[in-house]
């Protein structure tokens, strides 16, 4: 399954999480339904690839005739795979993947992240 992941690339600045595991109970004990969670504002989940970030324009040496390829360059992000993220909702668009629920979503619908420092 890792392996099947590796082959997506994920596209500008958008990040591919993995949600959370929902509770399914409230703190008195009452079972909540699966579709509880889904209609939250903020969710939260693990990053599991990232883009390659903000593409940045190119600039030019005012001699267009050159014709010289320039190579993209990208302003990275600010997450990492592995971080754990909270993020709107609204923002995110699902997808199911070998029977899997994952999250594309912007970084700018990341509100916060949490990272292990080691």
């Amino acid at each position: 399954m890792a392996s099947d992941i590796d082959k997506l690339i994920v596209i500008g600045d958008r990040v591919l999480i993995k949600p959370a595991t929902a509770v399914q109970r409230t703190q008195s004990g009452l079972y909540l339904p699966a579709t509880y969670k889904d209609k939250e504002d903020i969710q939260s989940g693990y990053i599991l690839k990232c883009g390659p970030g903000y593409a940045l324009p190119s600039v030019s040496d005012g001699e267009e005739w050159k014709q010289e390829a320039q190579e993209v360059k990208y302003l990275p992000l600010q997450v990492q795979p592995g971080d754990m993220a909270l993020y709107l909702q609204k923002s995110a668009v699902e997808i199911k993947y070998h029977g899997e629920k994952y999250f594309i979503v912007p970084q700018n619908a990341i509100l916060i992240v949490e990272r292990d420092l080691l």
